[in-house]
């Protein structure tokens, strides 16, 4: 019993036509993980910042028609809700894995969380293998380079749909989907340099 990496089972979730059969199979095979890295990794980051951290996992109750396309646990320091507030996530979509902090367009803390990315800049280039995500709904990211960053933290403070997200992202045949043990110490080392972006 795997309880923590995801396999081929999980991606193949979202190919199953139909909201009712890939929700179905969804529950079956891939919320246990998020709930289970969601318990793991809430205390793994409240062991290592200044915050008391929360796991939300994604339930896709308003869908009534169409089937999700992605899935995941989302980790932030209130209790009710992440979406508000600058948070860390694990999760997948059909095509990888994906490990990530950011803020999205709901949250009222865009301009103060842009501030703090102008600062880490240097921090930021320094990331190997990392990604950044103008849109966490779309599968579509892009490697970390100093005009694009700039370009888009701008974006994230001045335009009201902004949002920007920074991680790793893992296809099916990437190492640290092996095993659950390799998968929680990618996701420890990730979340490690991510924490720095606070």
């Amino acid at each position: 019993m795997f309880m923590y990496h995801f396999t081929q089972q999980d991606f193949a979730v979202f190919q199953i036509e139909g909201l009712d059969n890939r929700m179905t199979a969804l529950k079956k095979t891939t919320r246990p993980k998020l709930e289970h890295l969601g318990e793991y990794f809430s205390d793994f980051l409240t062991a290592h910042t200044d915050d008391t951290y929360y796991a939300h996992v994604a339930k896709h109750l308003r869908r009534t028609t169409n089937p999700p396309h992605d899935t995941w646990v989302a980790f932030s320091t209130n209790k009710r809700g992440y979406k508000m507030l600058p948070h860390f996530q694990i999760g997948l979509f059909g095509s990888h894995v994906f490990v990530l902090y950011g803020v999205i367009y709901e949250s009222p803390e865009k301009a103060r969380v842009a501030d703090t990315l102008s600062k880490k800049k240097e921090t930021i280039l320094a990331f190997d293998d990392f990604i950044m995500k103008r849109d966490h709904m779309k599968e579509a990211s892009e490697t970390i380079e100093s005009d694009r960053l700039e370009e888009n933290i701008q974006r994230l403070k001045n335009i009201k749909k902004g949002e920007l997200l920074f991680g790793k992202i893992y296809f099916p045949e990437h190492p640290a989907l092996k095993s659950d043990e390799s998968f929680i110490k990618e996701v420890e080392d990730t979340f490690m340099k991510l924490i720095e972006l606070q």
